[in-house]
């Protein structure tokens, strides 16, 4: 019961990261507002998640929006001490030649502007709260390039600085910010845009985990649970001198290619000394 007592905000909980983070924060004690623009999916959530959650109907584009869900909660509990700016999509898919400003700033809007609002607008309910924590949602697609399309990607490294920012911003006040940079997890965040439904979509899904549990040294497709025990530890006690720091949880894709942790994948070095022995082998034969 690390949170009995804590008032908790999550956006983009009606799905996927968000739900499995309600659902762990509510299991440990904490009232959680669970925010998300998808009212069906949300009120399911919060009517068949044991523990006090509470949905709100939140579009986290919407500045008004996330100020009217920050009040909320904090006028219900007396004031907030965990947000996870958590809601996302795919954003715009095309290259950097060929997207449209309108596309770019619906991207930027949702990953990036919404958590500095977040931020924003849950701070004054947050100030002289002991432990108040904020996490941010990043990416892997943060450190380089092919993790994602180029908005996303960009949107991403943007949370990583502003997380850095708003930490020394808010650091007089006690309030520690903090990000996590999720690898492949399995949920429908990469399906989402795509013109297709049912049965489709769910082979689609289920092609990308296998493929991404082929993808990096852990064998085996990440969990919303992997990213929500994640954002629990920063969120607590346990995390409580981490300020401005990034939490990669990606099982290990961004360690290297995959010839430096597969051995059945030869790289440079296998491939020179190959060549080499070749060339001793002739020299010989001669």
């Amino acid at each position: 019961m690390r949170f009995s007592g804590k008032t908790v905000v999550i956006t983009g909980a009606a799905s996927g990261i968000g739900a499995e983070t309600t659902r762990l924060f509510a299991s440990e004690g904490a009232t959680v507002f669970a925010s998300d623009i998808d009212a069906e999916n949300g009120a399911k959530l919060a009517s068949e998640t044991d523990g006090d959650v509470r949905f709100a109907e939140c579009d986290v584009c919407d500045p008004a929006a996330m100020k009217a869900l920050m009040d909320r909660a904090a006028s219900e509990t007396g004031g907030i001490d965990v947000v996870f700016n958590n809601a996302g999509a795919g954003g715009a898919r095309p290259p950097i030649d060929e997207i449209e400003p309108d596309e770019w700033d619906r991207t930027m809007d949702l990953l990036l502007r919404s958590v500095a609002m977040g931020i924003r607008y849950a701070v004054p309910h947050m100030k002289g709260r002991k432990g108040a924590s904020i996490v941010n949602v990043s990416s892997v697609a943060a450190v380089g390039p092919g993790y994602s399309p180029t908005a996303y990607a960009v949107a991403k490294a943007g949370v990583l600085h502003l997380t850095k920012c708003a930490a020394t911003d808010l650091a007089q006040f006690g309030i520690r910010v903090n990000a996590i940079q999720p690898g492949f997890i399995n949920t429908n965040i990469f399906t989402a845009s795509l013109e297709i439904t049912g049965e489709m979509r769910s082979m689609a899904n289920a092609a990308i985990a296998q493929m991404s549990s082929n993808a990096q040294p852990v064998a085996r497709g990440g969990q919303p649970r992997d990213i929500a025990n994640a954002v629990a530890f920063l969120a607590g006690e346990e995390a409580s001198f981490m300020t401005g720091a990034s939490l990669i949880v990606d099982g290990g894709i961004t360690l290297g290619p995959r010839h430096s942790w597969d051995p059945e994948e030869p790289g440079l070095f296998a491939a020179l000394e190959a060549m080499e022995e070749q060339a001793k082998q002739g020299a010989a034969a001669t």
